[in-house]
């Protein structure tokens, strides 16, 4: 496992945010979607001012897991969005914590860093008296939902999510604590 630590992320960081989020969308994504579509999303939804007022959303908290890679300085290689109450985007459970985000760069793959940013989630949510995570993940990400399975999330519905104007489908998982 990697030399890590895990960050809250602040508002004077959103620069930082948002480009670990274009470069890790780019890298998940950028097979299975179009440049162009891409580009939209990272307008609409990955702008400075869209990230600056999440980042300020009381019920929502970003996070930046930073790992120290041969005998480098430690860099953000991934980052995490939670959200509870009126910031989830879809379920709207007092009882639940959503993680809407959590991803890692390609170069910081299989090194624990994914499992070390969920166990955190799951302690977060323990902490604010949660009784389950729940998240949405892209039906064709066939990485990342071999990776919630293991993590021990079961599927329980559907929604749709909008990547810049192509309507996808995201499947439902939670984990009961």
């Amino acid at each position: 496992m990697a030399n890590s630590n895990i960050k809250k992320c602040s508002l004077e960081q959103v620069e930082t945010l948002r480009n670990l989020a274009i470069e890790t969308y780019y890298e998940t994504f950028s097979d299975t979607n179009s440049e162009a579509l891409l580009q939209k999303y990272f307008q609409e939804s990955l702008n400075i001012e869209k990230l600056s007022a999440q980042l300020q959303e009381p019920h929502s908290e970003f996070y930046f897991i930073y790992s120290k890679a041969d005998k480098q300085q430690m860099t953000p290689a991934g980052f995490l969005k939670l959200n509870i109450d009126d910031a989830q985007t879809d379920v709207m459970d007092s009882t639940a914590l959503e993680v809407e985000k959590i991803y890692i760069l390609k170069a910081f793959l299989s090194q624990g860093l994914g499992k070390q940013m969920m166990n955190f989630s799951i302690d977060r949510a323990i902490q604010q008296d949660k009784k389950y995570l729940w998240l949405g993940v892209w039906e064709s990400n066939f990485p990342a939902l071999a990776f919630y399975k293991k993590m021990g999330f079961e599927q329980f519905g559907a929604h749709d999510f909008d990547m810049g104007g192509d309507i996808q489908t995201d499947l439902m998982f939670k984990k009961v604590l």
